[in-house]
């Protein structure tokens, strides 16, 4: 019988982790943190010379615009994931943040407690989708907060220690929505979206949902056997991680099979693209699978901000390159509401079913075994043979409904 799915949308009570290594200082992993179902961390980190750099200023700047762009979008395409440089926060209040998030990590657990999730919700200190208690769990701690739109936060979660953490995480998000809305412009400009479609995306992320989690890894007394964060792919519009420190552990996975290292640059945000994004482009670009990784020398601390259009707009393929393109929709398009629902009830392991013809397609075998294929250029855009394989395989299946 086929497993059904869980609710996602809370998650189960457990230790927390950096009270376990206080405590106890254990010399081995406690069972439960033990991941034999995924495949060992790589603590002999790939070279991450080729994870690609994108500067905002040079987007921003109409002189150096389109070779950035070509920059944009071959990293979207290739890694779905880029290190932002120049994206106008301050390094004041980046540090600002990193300093309120250390410090409430460093409070003493009685206090972090006050902001513990409630039952049936995600939200506030504790761990993300625990639905069982024979669950593997990651071996991090962190504090999840809706931030934006203002009227959505719970501020009986929001801590009020360490002093003055609220106004920093609301500077901090309201920054962050900035950067957003720029950056998704421009990857919409790379994917040749233009004049009200492009608006449309831009106002979309203006009054959009912006979630916070902070996350800390504590040392680990055998990281080769744990994960901080199990591999996934974000259903966000895109995500942009922080590091509050400079341990890394951030990887992602390349279109060859390769876990690399995502290095921690000072002053840099991490973007990477959420599947919302995935499905606009229409496979064009990625929403990567990533992961976490941790280590016995050092606690590694972050800040993931996911960003999410408005709930009025529609997750499904740009019909403007759909148009222009005259490529098949791969993905259906779905409500807001449809989205959330799908990802929210589905098996814990499994990706958000998308794809809409036909279901039975390995999407990610294909985008293994094509990925290192030449590109054709159709009407400016670059498109893989990937895409021709499933609008071929489309056309079959709209055919054989017609046979039935």
């Amino acid at each position: 019988m086929e497993e059904e799915g869980v609710n996602l949308e809370g998650s189960l009570p457990v230790p927390s982790v950096q009270e376990l290594v206080r405590e106890r200082q254990p010399d081995a992993l406690p069972p439960r943190y033990v991941r034999d179902d995924v495949a060992p961390a790589d603590h002999l980190p790939e070279s991450s010379q080729g994870l690609p750099c994108i500067d905002l200023e040079k987007l921003t700047d109409p002189s150096s615009r389109s070779t950035e762009l070509r920059n944009l979008h071959s990293a979207c395409h290739q890694w779905g994931l880029f290190l932002l440089v120049n994206h106008q926060v301050s390094d004041e209040g980046m540090g600002v943040m990193q300093e309120k998030v250390r410090g409430f990590f460093e409070l003493p657990y009685h206090e972090k407690q006050k902001s513990a999730q409630r039952p049936g919700s995600l939200e506030g200190y504790g761990q993300a989708f625990v639905t069982s208690h024979e669950q593997k769990l990651d071996w991090n701690d962190m504090i999840f907060l809706k931030c934006l739109p203002s009227h959505a936060r719970n501020l009986d979660l929001w801590p009020q220690n360490p002093p003055e953490f609220r106004i920093a995480l609301e500077n901090y998000s309201e920054d962050l929505r900035k950067v957003a809305v720029a950056v998704v412009k421009y990857i919409g400009m790379a994917l040749g979206i233009h004049e009200g479609e492009l608006e449309l995306l831009m106002n979309s992320f203006r009054e959009g949902r912006y979630e916070v989690r902070m996350n800390c890894y504590p040392q680990c007394p055998e990281p080769e056997r744990a994960m901080g964060l199990s591999p996934h792919s974000d259903n966000s519009g895109i995500t942009m991680l922080m590091e509050c420190g400079d341990m890394p552990g951030l990887q992602v996975l390349s279109r060859d099979g390769r876990w690399v290292t995502v290095p921690p640059i000072p002053g840099s945000i991490v973007v990477n693209l959420g599947q919302i994004m995935e499905v606009y482009s229409n496979g064009t670009y990625r929403a990567p699978d990533h992961r976490a990784v941790v280590n016995k020398e050092k606690e590694r601390v972050s800040t993931v901000t996911f960003c999410y259009p408005s709930p009025s707009l529609a997750v499904g393929p740009s019909p403007q390159l759909l148009t222009a393109t005259g490529l098949a929709p791969l993905y259906q398009t779905l409500s807001h509401s449809e989205y959330l629902h799908r990802f929210y009830n589905r098996k814990l392991d499994d990706a958000v079913p998308f794809y809409r013809y036909p279901q039975a397609v390995d999407v990610e075998l294909m985008h293994s075994f094509i990925s290192s294929s030449s590109c054709i250029v159709c009407h400016e855009y670059e498109f893989t043979l990937f895409h021709l394989f499933l609008h071929f395989v489309y056309s079959i299946g709209e055919l054989l409904v017609c046979k039935l």
